[in-house]
């Protein structure tokens, strides 16, 4: 069983996120996620990574002016400071059986509230990430 597609993005540095569930990832559930991504930045300007999933990265996109798409190497999900958060999520759910995708959903939602903005940073902080950052706002 699985859901198919759960976005999420986390600042590094503060361990701000936000993750949000669909019924499918394509082009128009990924539109909905950057927006509201978007929206939840209010004025902050940010930086978003993103694989090379074909949802990602289609000129149908529009792009709210506050994100700032950047596609990383193929193949290379080590570079994105989301993907240990979903590694950890995995974890959490190990060994667990759920009967239903609902029970799945709940469980889901259940590790992602117990997050605190310090483990999400502690997952996330790459220091090389955290070095471009550094690098990237002195400009």
């Amino acid at each position: 069983m699985k859901i198919s597609g759960t976005g999420g993005v986390v600042e590094p540095l503060s361990g701000w996120h936000f993750c949000q569930e669909y019924d499918r990832l394509n082009t128009e559930r990924f539109q909905e996620f950057i927006n509201a991504v978007g929206c939840q930045l209010g004025e902050d300007m940010a930086v978003i990574q993103l694989d090379q999933a074909g949802a990602h990265v289609t000129s149908a996109l529009r792009w709210p002016d506050n994100l700032i798409p950047v596609c990383q190497p193929a193949h290379s999900p080590e570079l994105n400071p989301i993907e240990r958060v979903w590694q950890f999520i995995k974890q959490q759910l190990k060994g667990e059986v759920f009967l239903t995708l609902g029970e799945l959903r709940s469980r889901l939602h259940q590790v992602l509230q117990l997050f605190t903005l310090e483990q999400i940073s502690s997952l996330s902080s790459y220091n090389f990430i955290l070095e471009a950052l550094f690098y990237a706002a002195s400009y």
